[in-house]
């Protein structure tokens, strides 16, 4: 075959090469001819994005982001221009500009880059494919391998741990309990009953109540006592302002707990992450398919979800989407309630443990604070702590904290829960028809006793 060759002689405004001697094609050649044709034609943004594409293969990376740049000034959803202009500012040191640009671009086209895409870097068309590597032929070379190889990457979005705390740390919340080894801890416990009737190792459960009680807190106990990990997950690790980045974040959660599992996935504040659709009509389709791809990832109809403990917690479950509370999904749930006072002991003596107390009498002190939650409680130990330290230091000494000095604290506490509570009086009094709320309307009847 011939060698591909263009004319070197003379170049006219029209980008088109006189007939004359006949020259190897260079990189820079192209370069030219492409620069000379926008000088005709400054508006053929096909011919800008490839002029971006070779001056980035040649290394002129600042050139090549300001073609891409002033492709996208007039078409900004142009996504060949979006991922010329994200490698090329990759290449120059600008990795915000390049993740802005790479974001929106898969946003624009999940499917990824397409054949006109920007060419591989030289040494990708010699390195060895992934499958050419050798099959291990023994159980030992197999083990060898693994021992060589990067152990894998902890997840980009929220925090996974191994927690060192059981349900045997939680004072009080006997009921919450039961719940909790009936639906998770029993199945787990005892495999050849659970595989007798079929009970899947999988599931979804949401923890609701006043705020300040303990939901995160039981949670990761839970998965101490699993020996699970703990994969805990905000709003804010979830939800990105760019349209589909929410919905690619939620599969990367669940791909990162399916990859550790036996695992306990958190998500706090469902309340506002699986929000009702029926409340997002206007202006809220991004959120829409932020609950729909949540729902997709529960159902596990494309993925195994075997091994993946799905836990949510909410103050507000009367927002949660109903889909999500359908079987399946978060198909049960654990009202907890303000500490009780064996708990309120327990939250107490836990806040005080480090520190100097004199003698002090923490059961008369949890049963004279009924209606406070363990946020409450430890607030009370931190303004006891602040008194006991500012007596140190009038004494030159320290000074233990003293019964009298929790008590004055607990007297200026006023419970934070008051307002949650007035608003699920009247949920569980008005909004109760599917039963959801019986055990909150138990608890407003001892309360009023």
């Amino acid at each position: 075959m011939g060698e591909t060759t263009v004319t070197e002689s003379a170049v006219d405004r029209t980008g088109i090469a006189a007939v004359g001697y006949r020259a190897p094609v260079t990189t820079d050649s192209v370069i030219e001819v492409l620069r000379q044709s926008l000088v005709a034609d400054p508006a053929n943004h096909g011919v800008r994005i490839h002029l971006a594409q070779l001056l980035h293969q040649r290394g002129d990376h600042a050139e090549a982001l300001a073609e891409a740049a002033t492709v996208l000034d007039a078409e900004p959803d142009n996504v060949a221009a979006l991922r010329a202009a994200a490698a090329a500012a990759a290449a120059a040191g600008e990795a915000t500009r390049a993740t802005a640009y790479q974001r929106l671009a898969d946003a624009l086209d999940p499917d990824g880059p397409d054949d006109d895409g920007p060419a591989p870097p030289p040494e990708a068309a010699t390195a060895e494919p992934a499958y050419a590597m050798a099959v291990p032929d023994t159980a030992d070379e197999l083990l060898e391998g693994w021992t060589d190889s990067d152990a894998p990457a902890e997840p980009e979005l929220g925090l996974l741990s191994r927690p060192d705390i059981t349900l045997a740390d939680i004072g009080g919340l006997a009921d919450v309990k039961r719940r909790l080894e009936l639906s998770f801890l029993a199945p787990m416990r005892n495999p050849e009953l659970r595989l007798q009737f079929s009970k899947s190792l999988r599931g979804g459960l949401m923890l609701w109540g006043p705020p300040g009680c303990g939901k995160t807190f039981i949670a990761r106990a839970l998965a101490g006592e699993l020996g699970a990990s703990f994969y805990e997950v905000g709003l804010a690790d979830v939800l990105d302002m760019y349209i589909g980045s929410s919905e690619r974040n939620l599969r990367s959660i669940f791909d990162a707990a399916r990859r550790n599992r036996p695992c306990l996935l958190f998500f706090d504040e469902i309340d506002a992450l699986g929000q009702k659709r029926s409340h997002l009509r206007h202006g809220g389709a991004a959120m829409r398919g932020v609950v729909n791809q949540l729902l997709a990832e529960m159902d596990g109809a494309s993925s195994d979800n075997e091994g993946i403990f799905v836990l949510a917690a909410s103050n507000h479950p009367w927002d949660v989407d109903p889909a999500l509370l359908r079987p399946g999904r978060f198909d049960r749930s654990v009202l907890v309630l303000p500490p009780d006072p064996e708990a309120r002991e327990a939250i107490l003596a836990l806040h005080l443990r480090d520190r100097p107390t004199g003698p002090l009498d923490l059961k008369a002190l949890a049963k004279a604070t009924e209606g406070l939650s363990g946020a409450d409680l430890a607030l009370a130990c931190e303004q006891a702590t602040e008194s006991a330290m500012e007596a140190s230091m009038l004494a030159g000494q320290v000074q233990p904290i003293t019964q009298r000095q929790l008590t004055e604290a607990l007297r200026t506490i006023r419970p934070s829960i008051a307002e949650w509570m007035e608003t699920a009086k009247n949920y569980a009094m008005y909004g109760n028809d599917s039963g959801a709320y019986d055990e909150l309307s138990a608890y407003l009847k001892r309360r009023r006793r």
